[in-house]
């Protein structure tokens, strides 16, 4: 039996006894009610989804949506958590410029977003919180400039 790999720090780079090939999330996949509906609806939006970039530049096409480089947290929680709602396996957390833009966008759009103080930090970022049509929760991340 072989023994578990341990993270080490090496080079601001986390890694095992042996360098893993991930470089990134290469999709996220989940069911839908009404796809169609629901992929129209992030992509009016959140303008994210297949077609869509995060900026000018570079082609898009029907599957992909370009975004731009960046942290991203990948975090099992505990099945007892409370930071998203226990009916939900998941919440999908968006990386965001111009939140408070976003926010007035989607309050115009009859989305309601939900904010807490306690929520944000100036070394994390500010976060706020909306769902989807098919209520799948989506947080909104603005890390500091």
């Amino acid at each position: 039996m072989r023994a578990p790999v341990r993270p080490v720090k090496s080079g601001g780079r986390l890694w095992g006894d042996e360098a893993m090939g991930v470089v990134g999330i290469g999709g996220l996949f989940f069911r839908a009610g009404d796809p169609d509906a629901l992929a129209l609806w992030y992509r009016i939006h959140l303008h994210i989804g297949a077609g869509c970039n995060a900026d000018a530049a570079g082609p898009v096409d029907e599957w992909s949506w370009m975004t731009h480089g960046g942290p991203t947290v990948f975090a099992p929680f505990k099945a007892d958590s409370d930071y998203f709602p226990a009916d939900k396996a998941f919440m999908l957390n968006l990386r965001v410029e111009g939140l408070e833009a976003l926010l007035a966008s989607l309050a115009e759009a009859g989305i309601a977003a939900e904010t807490r103080a306690e929520w944000d930090s100036p070394e994390v970022g500010r976060f706020a919180r909306i769902h989807d049509p098919e209520g799948n929760p989506i947080e909104l991340w603005e890390p500091p400039a």
